[in-house]
């Protein structure tokens, strides 16, 4: 079995549900040239992967068919530039009113972000709380590597930043993930950041201390 040539070829398929809406199997197969048992099994490994979906279609004549379109998860696969976008709001928004009312909105945003995590650290120890806020940021694109240290205090290294070009220009946003982080353990521990990507790091880089 060729694995390349199936990932092609199931990149196509996403591509053409993209740019020309719900499709057959039969209007797939026209398009690729390949066998309609083939489509099939793309479509199964597609759909296992939650990445497209099928909808029953009545036709005026003829049996009900199967369409396919794409699922929330597979439009996270094509070319986004919402940090443009973004940077561009944000200088706007500090060219007319000021670099104060740029900082409050990151201010905002953790305070947002403190309210929606919070439970989750109720009743916790810091240990669980530690682990706890790995899983966060991991699920929030961050690709958290955790270790513990013998003296009981926590390496939290994140290797991705999914706002780097915001963070690169408004270092404010940085202060404000550090102070989430120390909301969020509690005032047993001491949260110490040792590097930052948005400084020239390699990854940000916190301890985590049991005071």
């Amino acid at each position: 079995m060729n694995h390349g040539a199936d990932v092609s070829t199931r990149k196509m398929i996403l591509t053409m549900l993209k740019t020309k809406g719900p499709l057959s199997v039969s209007e797939m197969t026209r398009e690729l040239g390949i066998t309609e048992m083939a489509v099939r099994r793309h479509l199964n490994t597609l759909e296992r992967d939650n990445l497209i979906a099928s909808e029953l279609v009545r036709q005026a004549m003829g049996r009900p068919m199967n369409q396919y379109s794409l699922t929330e998860h597979a439009e996270d696969l094509f070319p986004k530039k919402y940090q443009h976008l973004t940077l561009d709001l944000l200088e706007e928004l500090e060219s007319a009113l000021g670099e104060d009312k740029v900082n409050l909105l990151f201010d905002r945003r953790k305070q947002r972000l403190i309210r929606r995590y919070e439970n989750r650290m109720e009743g916790k120890s810091l240990v669980d709380r530690v682990l706890e806020l790995s899983d966060i940021q991991n699920a929030n694109g961050y690709m958290v590597e955790l270790e513990r240290k013998e003296d009981g205090s926590f390496l939290l290294n994140e290797h991705n930043c999914p706002i780097s070009q915001v963070a690169n220009q408004y270092n404010h946003a940085c202060s404000c993930e550090l102070e989430m982080f120390k909301s969020l353990l509690g005032k047993e521990a001491r949260v110490e950041r040792m590097e930052c990507l948005a400084k020239g790091g390699s990854k940000c880089a916190y301890v985590i201390q049991p005071k």
